[in-house]
């Protein structure tokens, strides 16, 4: 029974992340070309929240403006 507890006190835990626009108050902005680059894989697809590190408001924030910036010829739909 001390063993298992032992075991328990060892296992690491990571700090939960916090979202970059909640922490600071940034905007995700459409124009921004190079800030939403960090939200895109290098292929040019949108990355998942676990990846990104957002939380789900904010996330839906950045789809949508890579979507925008997409559509207006800002970012490209595919990378080779």
């Amino acid at each position: 029974m001390a063993e298992r507890e032992r075991v328990r006190e060892k296992r690491f835990r990571r700090k939960k992340r916090v979202c970059i626009f909640c922490a600071e108050k940034v905007v995700a902005d459409y124009k921004n070309v190079d800030f939403l680059r960090k939200f895109m894989t290098d292929r040019g697809k949108i990355a998942s929240r676990r990846s990104s590190g957002c939380c789900a408001k904010h996330q839906r924030f950045i789809m949508r403006a890579i979507k925008k910036a997409r559509h207006l010829g800002l970012v490209p739909y595919m990378m080779e």
